[in-house]
């Protein structure tokens, strides 16, 4: 028996090694992180079990940390890395040389071609630098902020952005991440200004329309992805098909969040005001409680 469980671990192993050797992209298996899915696995399940048990038991006899400055810094770089990827993006393909029906990966060293496969990089890396969203909610103390949907996301962007990097640096695939650079523009932007105090809070305004953009996003990469499955295109419809599919989950899932924040609240507040409205008000006359 054990001969032939060895014989069957083999087989896998061997079989993961073809798969590897035949699909992915030699120009980038030697960056960070790029030798195979092991070291992000560890990172992402050190960030899960952190932030869901080791983080909050530390934190539990103890004062939040402030960490005003580090978060003003961090969110500032964030700004920066957002549109140095914007601008990759549409540098190296988007802005006048891709086709926005059917894209195939240039797996060559043309130079627009391999500022491509750098910008997908530095994609994924920006995508491990967010994790620490989620370590400052913990340090802070700002365990209800860390839902599902948000440990979901922050977990699943970095292995679609390894996926990028390690097979399909390049091609119909990378207009997602030139849109969600755009959007964290925004957003980090807007982090800025909330960590910034109270008295900036009047600049606040548009939050709804920050997460009405998200879900905009969330359309448009579904369309881009769905699209093309019924196209002759020489990219991995598989690929598209889970493009499509995370995107169908994450318009779900925001869009659950924008109803109960947004519309629920707005249809409460509406209620509790009409009740306020058609309460009678009371006067007193002789002493007496007089309707009026």
């Amino acid at each position: 028996m054990n001969g032939v469980g060895s014989e069957y671990n083999m087989s896998i192993v061997n079989s993961y090694k073809r798969f590897m050797e035949r699909n992915s992209d030699p120009r980038t298996e030697n960056w960070w992180l790029m030798s195979g899915p092991g070291p992000l696995l560890t990172l992402l399940a050190t960030y899960l079990y952190f932030c869901t048990s080791v983080g909050p038991r530390y934190m539990r006899d103890r004062k939040p940390y402030s960490l005003k400055q580090p978060i003003i810094i961090y969110n500032i770089i964030q700004i920066f890395m957002s549109m140095f990827l914007v601008y990759e993006g549409l540098a190296a393909g988007w802005w006048n040389d891709y086709n926005f029906s059917c894209q195939p990966v240039d797996y060559s060293y043309n130079p627009k071609a391999f500022r491509m496969a750098g910008a997908v990089w530095w994609y994924f890396f920006a995508k491990i630098i967010e994790l620490l969203d989620t370590i400052f909610f913990v340090l802070r103390k700002k365990n209800k902020q860390i839902s599902f949907l948000h440990l979901y996301h922050h977990t699943m962007m970095p292995i679609c952005a390894w996926i990028g990097v390690k097979f399909l640096p390049g091609g119909h695939g990378t207009l997602l991440g030139v849109i969600n650079s755009f959007i964290h523009v925004i957003m980090y932007t807007y982090y800025l200004i909330s960590g910034l105090g109270p008295q900036y809070q009047k600049y606040l305004w548009w939050k709804k329309h920050l997460t009405s953009m998200q879900l905009v996003q969330f359309v448009i990469v579904f369309y881009h992805n769905f699209s093309v499955m019924f196209c002759d295109c020489n990219y991995p419809k598989f690929i598209n098909f889970l493009l499509a599919l995370n995107a169908a989950l994450f318009l779900y899932m925001f869009g659950n969040f924008y109803y109960r924040s947004y519309v629920m609240t707005e249809t409460e507040n509406n209620n509790v005001a009409d009740k306020i409205q058609s309460k009678p008000s009371q006067t007193i006359a002789n002493g007496k409680a007089k309707e009026c």
